[in-house]
């Protein structure tokens, strides 16, 4: 075989996109049910190439997904039930798209991947924190990562005729990687039994009807028939297992703007600049002046446009940017500058009116936003100087770094803070805090740090052990740029798995295996041949067969 040249295009890719414009998804609303229906433009990849077919996607098909679902828990907060469905009548989904993939470079593999993982666990977010279920109305060929798709969901719902199946077929197919979420959706949430597990993993026909019932596989059948009204009893049924949110008025969701140059990309609130040369950038945070209004009222006019949620927003694009447009970038110094008490008042404000959907809504984004920081594959060294707020929400971004060094000197006052929300709103992929898996083997100093709340001097820091070293003055400079240019200097892809393995001390759950395996075994699974080879003839066998 000949191998084919792996090309992700120069073009920057945008995450940011509106239903007006979506080439993919058509989204409705009614009243407390949404409707997402999936009808894939098979010429509007995001990178040309090849084609859509059979509601295949890609990393553009994702980017849409992800920016409905938001769209929905903040400009249709009465919604409690989502359903998806698809437009054409032979195929649900088809999954990733195999030529998209084969002739992908590793990087956007693992980082295409990475993203669609994340949108699937927005959905199960949704469903346990915002009272907002789903379900999966299968019509035709569910397979791969369209199963996926479905297995996210609260519900399955499958057409039962001679052609609509459920199946994880790429063992059998010598597709590209079996069932990245997939497999272990199946096995952890749906608690199929192993072996049988094994045996619809080799089946390249899948299964349907009553067995797949019986399997566990989906949940109920309904006749082509029968099907609308179904899935309209189904999508009631969950809407109604939650409270009603019929009172409750949506906001904008305003477009992150950002200016992108060489070496540079500027938000209002958020800078990266980063030199492909050295690949180091800096990531830094800027907090405002003062903390603004306390008032919910207010804070619910300001809409998108109210500072925190703002700013994560703009940190939200930035590291998805970070993984797909700046992949030779793998060493990121990351500040926030301001005033430690803005921050800590903000955290006072934001848990103050956790009462009202929105801002309860916006501390789970933020969560979301630092699960998306914990997942992804570049190193991170928080540094802690004169000016910078590691305090409260922003101390997560330093437990969550692979280091974090503070500069302790009499005569340069440099201050940290603690907060509640240090405790426990910002559970990471392991079901802990950043504190608990920071101090797993003795779980004392978490509490030790947390009794600390308020202002903390940098000459605690190491003493609370929230330092991985402090410095003075006289080291600081030379210090750091030799920590950050030997980091530098280390191959991507032992630091990914190395990283990897290290943020996710503690107990295994559904997420940390997902996203485990998407940065240690993909590094194999994505390199064999079938991944890699120029075999058009058999990918398009495989299109066609699922």
């Amino acid at each position: 075989m000949s191998t084919t040249t792996q090309n992700d295009s120069s073009a920057a890719v945008s995450f940011q996109v509106h239903p007006d414009s979506y080439k993919h998804w058509r989204l409705a609303v009614d009243g407390d049910i949404a409707r997402l229906s999936m009808d894939v433009d098979p010429d509007g990849g995001i990178r040309p190439g090849y084609e859509l077919k059979l509601n295949s996607y890609d990393l553009g098909v994702d980017i849409e997904l992800a920016d409905a679902v938001q769209r929905i828990r903040f400009e249709h907060p009465q919604v409690r039930c989502i359903v998806f469905d698809s437009v054409n009548e032979k195929v649900f989904c088809a999954g990733a798209n195999i030529t998209m993939l084969r002739s992908s470079t590793h990087n956007w593999k693992v980082n295409f991947c990475k993203f669609t993982n994340e949108t699937r666990l927005y959905l199960e977010d949704a469903s346990e924190f915002s009272g907002i279920k789903s379900l999966a109305a299968c019509a035709g060929a569910t397979a791969g990562g369209g199963y996926e798709l479905a297995l996210a969901c609260d519900e399955i719902l499958l057409v039962d005729d001679s052609n609509s199946t459920v199946s994880l077929p790429e063992v059998p197919l010598l597709a590209v990687l079996p069932g990245t979420g997939g497999l272990t959706r199946v096995v952890d949430k749906r608690m199929v039994r192993r072996d049988r597990a094994d045996v619809f993993s080799s089946l390249a026909e899948g299964m349907k009807g009553k067995k797949a019932i019986d399997w566990g596989l989906i949940d109920a059948t309904a006749p082509s028939s029968q099907f609308a009204a179904k899935t309209a009893e189904m999508a009631r049924n969950l809407a109604d297992s939650v409270d009603d949110k019929s009172n409750r008025t949506g906001i904008e969701l305003k477009t992150v703007e950002s200016q992108a140059s060489e070496g540079s990309l500027k938000y209002s609130m958020v800078d990266f600049s980063y030199d492909e040369a050295t690949r180091c950038g800096e990531l830094t945070l800027n907090l405002p002046d003062a903390v603004g209004t306390d008032n919910t009222d207010e804070i619910f006019a300001q809409g998108s446009e109210w500072w925190m949620f703002k700013m994560f927003r703009e940190l939200d694009d930035a590291l998805v940017q970070m993984r797909v447009n700046m992949k030779g970038i793998n060493m990121v110094s990351v500040r926030v500058v301001g005033d430690v008490q803005v921050a800590l008042d903000a955290d006072r404000v934001l848990m103050a009116n956790q009462n009202h959907w929105f801002c309860d809504e916006v501390q789970l984004f933020i969560k979301r936003v630092l699960k998306r920081y914990d997942m992804t594959a570049k190193s991170f060294f928080a540094l802690a100087d004169e000016g910078t707020a590691f305090a409260g929400t922003w101390l997560e971004l330093a437990l969550a770094a692979d280091r974090f060094y503070v500069l302790d000197d009499a005569d340069i006052q440099v201050q940290l803070g603690v907060s509640m929300a240090n405790g426990g709103p910002y559970l990471m992929g392991n079901g802990l805090t950043r504190l608990e898996t920071r101090f797993l083997g003795n779980p004392e100093l978490a509490e030790k740090v947390l009794n600390a709340q308020g202002v903390v001097a940098a000459a605690d820091a190491e003493a609370l052990g929230l330092s991985t070293e402090s410095l003075d003055e006289i080291d600081w400079e030379d210090e750091i740029r030799i920590y950050l240019e030997e980091r530098a200097s280390y191959s991507p892809d032992a630091l990914t798995g190395m990283e990897a393995n290290l943020r996710f001390a503690g107990p295994e759950t559904l997420e940390t295996k997902i996203f485990g395996r998407l940065t240690a075994w993909q590094n194999w699974i994505f390199q064999r041949p079938n991944a890699v080879a120029d075999w058009a003839s058999m990918s398009e066998w495989i299109i066609v067969s699922i």
